[in-house]
């Protein structure tokens, strides 16, 4: 049998779309069935050469400096940093799930600097979980009804939302991990 893992994945950007605006960080914490955590990763990207920060994003930094700056030390290019996810996600013995809070969001950056700048996904296409969407369908709610605020608190580790991708990737990993485990134990 072929082991599922799950890839917990949190991208930080100066803007809403990839190409127009740059990814500035990318992290993500490798998790197996049982919610150990196999793995870290995390890289700053340089800047792309023709794309702008948004106003609205920018504002948002300015209210998170440190968050902000922690994302413009030791940048890589991206396709060293894209090509070396690419290789730590492959490490793995198993086949990888793509997991993030908002999924539609960073997985969009993600594919989009994937395909990009390594030319492959290590996810495919299409295997990728939204947190959220799991969540109201767990809770039997509406997707606009479900957010951390409704969600049971026994899904939460003691951990900040810090805004620094790596730390932010386990942080929705371990809720992840914990949502699974509370699925299996409902009858």
């Amino acid at each position: 049998m072929i082991t599922e893992l799950y890839c917990s994945v949190d991208i930080e950007a100066d803007g809403r779309i990839p190409g127009p605006s740059s990814m500035l960080s990318l992290g993500a914490a490798m998790y197996d069935w049982e919610k150990r955590l196999l793995g870290t990763f995390s890289a700053n990207l340089q800047l792309l050469p023709l794309a702008r920060p948004e106003k609205d994003t920018m504002e948002f930094w300015s209210k998170n400096q440190a968050a902000y700056d922690a994302t413009r030390i030791g940048m890589e290019a991206p396709d060293v940093a894209m090509n070396r996810f690419c290789r730590w996600v492959e490490s793995f013995d198993g086949k990888p799930v793509f997991v993030g809070y908002p999924a539609v969001f960073d997985w969009t950056w993600t594919y989009w600097y994937l395909i990009n700048f390594a030319g492959r996904s290590p996810f495919g296409f299409s295997n990728a979980v939204d947190i959220k969407t799991y969540a109201m369908a767990t809770l039997r709610q509406t997707l606009r009804g479900t957010s951390k605020r409704t969600m049971p608190p026994e899904w939460f580790d003691e951990a900040p939302h810090t805004h620094v991708a790596v730390e932010d990737a386990i942080e929705q990993g371990a809720l992840f991990c914990n949502m699974l485990k509370y699925r299996l134990d409902q009858p």
